[in-house]
C-alpha cells in the first residue's frame, strides 16, 4: 500500500507541469513604441492593439518609451522576457539606428525576432506654394539653377526623413539644405511661413494642410502613383527612374521567444491588419498595405539594413 500510495503521488507530480501550463496569452500584455504619442507609429501601434486585444482575449497596452533616436523603447523591448508577453512596435528608424549610432545597447538583429511587417508609407514631396513650383521636374530644375537657395526640413540627423530628402537630392543631383528639427510641429510652422521650402514625409503629416491647398504635394516616393488620400505622381515616373523610399511599420519580439508564440501573434497581427476598418484607416493616413511575416520579415529587415548603411553615410549623419 505505501508502495502504491508513493507511486500515485510520483505520478501526480510528473503531472502537474503539463495540467499547470497557461494557454497563450493568459494575462495583458505590452505593446512598447519608441516614439511619442501621436506619431505615425503611435497611430498604427494604437489600431492594431485594438484589434490584437479583441482576438487574443487579452488587453493589449501601448507604451510610448520615445528618446534617443527611438533607442530606449528598442532598448527595454530587447530586454524583455522572450515570453511574448512584451512586443515592439517600431519603423525603419531600427534599421537606420545602426548606421547612425556607432554603440546600441542591443542588436538590432540578434536580439530580436520579426512578427509581421504591416505597412509601409512612402514619403510625400511637399512644398510651400510660395517657392513656385507645381513639379517634381520643376523643383529639380529650380535647385540646379539656385544651388543651395532650397531647405528641406526632417525630424532630425538620420531621421526617416532626413534620409528620403537627402537620397532625394542624391540621385536628382541638386544641393538643398538639410535643417534638422527637434520638434516636428516646428517643421510644419516654417514650412507654412516659408522659412522651408520642402519636405518629404509621410503623407499624414501634412494631410491637412495639403487637402486645403496651404501645401502641395507634388510627388511620392512610393513605386506607384498615389491616388489616396489625395493625387500625387511617383517620383521613379515622373523625374527619377528606380527612386523608391518608404517608412515602414512593424512588430518584433525579443529574440528566443518559443516559435509557437510568435507564430501565433503573427496570425494575429495578420488577422488585424486584414480588418477592413484598419485597412480604411491606413489608406487614410497614406499608407499602402504590405505583409511580411516571421522570417520573411527578418530577411527584410537585414536586407534594409544593409540598404540603407550606404544612404546613411553619404548624407553625413551621425548621431551625437
Amino acid at each position: 500500500m505505501k508502495l502504491a500510495s508513493w507511486l500515485l503521488g510520483a505520478l501526480g507530480l510528473i503531472a502537474v507541469p503539463a495540467t499547470a501550463q497557461e494557454p497563450f496569452p493568459s494575462k495583458p500584455m505590452q505593446m512598447i513604441t519608441p516614439q511619442s504619442p501621436g506619431t505615425a507609429t503611435d497611430i498604427v501601434a494604437r489600431m492594431f492593439a485594438e484589434k490584437m486585444s479583441a482576438r487574443l482575449g487579452q488587453q493589449v497596452v501601448v507604451q510610448n518609451r520615445p528618446g534617443a533616436g527611438a533607442t530606449i523603447g528598442t532598448g527595454l523591448a530587447a530586454k524583455a522576457a522572450p515570453d511574448g508577453y512584451t512586443i515592439l512596435m517600431t519603423n525603419s528608424a531600427h534599421t537606420i539606428n545602426p548606421s547612425l549610432y556607432d554603440n546600441l545597447p542591443f542588436d538590432t538583429l540578434k536580439d530580436f525576432a520579426g512578427l509581421a511587417l504591416v505597412t509601409e508609407a512612402p514619403a510625400i514631396v511637399v512644398v510651400n506654394p510660395q517657392v513656385g513650383v507645381r513639379t517634381l521636374k520643376e523643383l529639380i530644375a529650380l535647385a540646379k539653377q539656385k544651388p543651395g537657395s532650397l531647405n528641406f526640413g526632417s525630424a532630425g540627423v538620420g531621421t526617416a526623413t532626413h534620409l528620403a530628402g537627402a537620397y532625394f537630392a542624391s540621385k536628382a543631383g541638386i544641393d538643398i539644405l538639410h535643417v534638422p528639427y527637434k520638434i516636428s510641429a516646428d517643421i510644419t510652422t516654417d514650412l507654412l511661413t516659408n522659412r522651408i521650402q520642402v519636405n518629404f514625409v509621410p503623407a499624414a503629416f501634412q494631410l491637412g494642410h495639403i487637402k486645403e491647398g496651404r501645401l502641395i504635394a507634388i510627388g511620392t516616393s512610393g513605386p506607384s502613383r498615389m491616388r489616396a488620400p489625395f493625387e500625387a505622381p511617383s517620383i521613379s515616373e515622373e523625374a527619377i527612374p528606380g527612386y523608391s523610399y518608404a517608412t515602414w511599420y512593424g512588430f518584433l519580439a525579443p529574440a528566443k521567444t518559443p516559435q509557437p508564440i510568435l507564430e501565433q501573434l503573427a496570425l494575429a497581427l495578420k488577422a488585424a491588419g486584414d480588418d477592413a476598418e484598419i485597412k480604411e484607416k491606413m489608406v487614410g493616413q497614406g499608407m499602402v498595405r504590405r505583409v511580411l511575416l516571421l522570417r520573411e520579415f527578418d530577411a527584410y529587415l537585414k536586407a534594409d539594413l544593409e540598404k540603407l548603411a550606404p544612404v546613411v553615410k553619404a548624407s553625413g549623419a551621425k548621431a551625437n
